[in-house]
């Protein structure tokens, strides 16, 4: 018998680890939290797959960038790298998302389908929007790496970034209400 996971256990394996580098950001410094990032990126890994049996590929790309980078920054102790980060993810996720739209591929369909039950124009629409919304955040933190100091980085990406997205996301709620295809009860009999 299979069960559900809590409703917590996504979201705190997709940004626990980025409250972990936050908290040991302002403990420490950059080089320390990110290499505990990189520990609390693979841990959530671990954890996706023994609680879920399985790993969403965004937490996959995620992780890998994470590796990489947050490597990079280490080895060069450069804090370039570990700042491109969500450059590189936003970059790859608005590519993938935008990408598939040139095949009639709404690619947020799989992953967001246990969510919402959306007609196939509704999911296309939504996933044009996240496309583009995730290449403006990768051109948003790209000018805030670029131009503001480590500080105000860390303190965009923890709170900006996540409120950038927990407001965009609401504001797709009319989309979706709109698009959502109406689910029939099952109990219902003829």
């Amino acid at each position: 018998m299979k069960t559900n996971p809590p409703a917590w256990l996504r979201p705190s394996l997709e940004f626990g680890p980025l409250g972990i580098f936050f908290v040991v950001y302002y403990s420490f410094d950059l080089f320390v939290a990110t290499g505990t990032f990189m520990v609390a990126t693979a841990v959530a890994l671990v954890l996706s797959y023994v609680l879920e049996r399985r790993i969403p590929i965004v937490l996959v790309v995620t992780a890998v960038v994470v590796l990489v980078s947050g490597g990079l920054t280490l080895y060069f102790e450069d804090e370039r790298f570990i700042k491109m980060k969500p450059t590189v993810v936003q970059g790859v996720i608005a590519a993938v998302l935008l990408g598939g739209l040139l095949f009639r591929k709404p690619l947020l369909k799989p992953y967001l389908n246990a969510a919402w039950q959306l007609t196939e124009q509704g999911w296309i629409l939504l996933t044009l929007r996240f496309g583009l919304f995730f290449a403006v955040m990768a051109i948003i933190n790209e000018i805030v790496w670029r131009t503001q100091s480590t500080d105000f980085w860390v303190n965009y990406k923890f709170f900006g970034a996540l409120a950038l997205t927990f407001a965009f996301t609401a504001s797709q709620m009319r989309l979706i209400a709109r698009c959502q295809i109406e689910v029939e009860d099952e109990e219902a009999g003829p």
